[in-house]
């Protein structure tokens, strides 16, 4: 079998649609995994059920929409970016994932229907090139996770050199720069990892890449002639986060300036009420569940709104004051928390989504 990368390696089973069979798509990752358990099955046989204890890796078409609105909500700040769905699911196994309530199992699924997925990409971002577009595949799976099986992102960036108003977003907690190559533009491609405190990462993140080596990628991409985006989402409260997270910062400030940078989100931990049960069944560590949250006006466990605003303004603090200050948004909060710790609101400055726009490419304004 090829050497897999770490994360991967607890694929045992690979599950098969008939109609995906000849799709360039599963030759590709069938040719990047020779030799593994492979199951063919009707299209309509419902949801995979693999009887191991590792993962499976299920290649089937996508029927739906690839291009969809991000799903935020109205009552809180939403970034407005929109997803270019390639997959569900994730390798890697974060105790705080959201996806373990998304998804009732950890089988791996890819669409392979790939021309489809451009096709529409093509019509969408042909009809009004003026309009622009940031888009992003992170949503339902690491954007990474599994490019070296499916090439996929590299396959996406070489596309969307043909759209000049399109910035792809390719957001990960691993390292994995194989499609950089295949960029006609870097500057509408934003390679964006996901930070934490280095014992959240330690204690939390099984699976995934080192902070180390995740600031390392971005440096080498922001050396590379990219703007990388950073995310702290979520930002857990837990004993000792002050230190925690100064650390991180530190070194951001050691491997970044403010100019290698498009955008920094800062989200705290909020979980749909059944994900809590979940997570102490699964993951007993994560002692941080059981803090102080209260349901949210979206329905959303959230931590108390002072401690929320503690830590970002610890965060943002620290983080301005190395020159990072412009980048910073919050991920999904109110008004009453973007003037607590940052003195303005969205509407203040056209919109969180316009800002990031604007953000992403480089401070173009949009003709309209």
């Amino acid at each position: 079998m090829t050497h897999l990368p770490a994360h991967l390696a607890a694929i045992e089973h690979i599950y098969l649609d008939r109609s995906a069979r000849d799709e360039p798509l599963t030759a590709r990752v069938l040719d990047r995994l020779p030799g593994l358990p492979l199951t063919e099955r009707e299209d309509e046989a419902g949801p995979v059920e693999h009887p191991g204890t590792g993962q499976a890796l299920w290649l089937r078409r996508f029927k739906g929409r690839f291009l969809r609105p991000c799903p935020g909500t109205r009552i809180y700040h939403c970034c407005a970016y929109q997803i270019a769905h390639i997959g569900e699911n994730c390798p890697m196994s974060c105790t705080y994932c959201i996806l373990q309530a998304y998804f009732q199992d950890r089988t791996l699924k890819v669409w392979t229907n790939r021309d489809d997925f451009l096709e529409e990409l093509d019509r969408t971002f042909s009809e009004d090139p003026t309009r622009r577009w940031r888009i992003g595949t992170g949503e339902f799976t690491d954007s990474l996770a599994l490019e070296a099986l499916t090439g996929l992102s590299g396959d996406l960036v070489e596309f969307l050199g043909r759209f000049p108003n399109v910035c792809l977003e390719l957001k990960s907690k691993i390292v994995d720069l194989s499609w950089t190559p295949r960029v006609p533009r870097p500057d509408r491609v934003l390679p964006a990892w996901s930070l934490n405190a280095p014992q959240i990462v330690a204690t939390q993140e099984q699976g995934t890449a080192s902070l180390e080596e995740r600031l390392q990628a971005a440096r080498t991409c922001a050396d590379a002639g990219f703007k990388v985006c950073l995310h702290f989402d979520p930002i857990i409260h837990f004993p000792g986060w002050q230190e925690g997270y100064s650390r991180t910062i530190k070194m951001i400030g050691d491997m970044l300036a403010p100019e290698h940078v498009a955008y920094i989100s800062l989200g705290s931990f909020r979980h749909m009420p059944e994900l809590a049960g979940i997570i102490a069944r699964r993951h007993p560590q994560a002692g941080y569940v059981h803090g102080e949250f209260v349901p949210g006006l979206d329905g959303k466990m959230r931590l108390l709104r002072p401690l929320r605003v503690e830590q970002f303004t610890f965060l943002a603090a620290r983080l301005t004051a190395l020159g990072f200050g412009p980048a910073l948004y919050f991920c999904m909060e109110s008004d009453e928390v973007w003037r607590a710790v940052l003195g303005r609101t969205p509407g203040e400055f056209g919109g969180l989504g316009r800002y990031l726009m604007d953000r992403a490419f480089g401070g173009e304004r949009d003709s309209g």
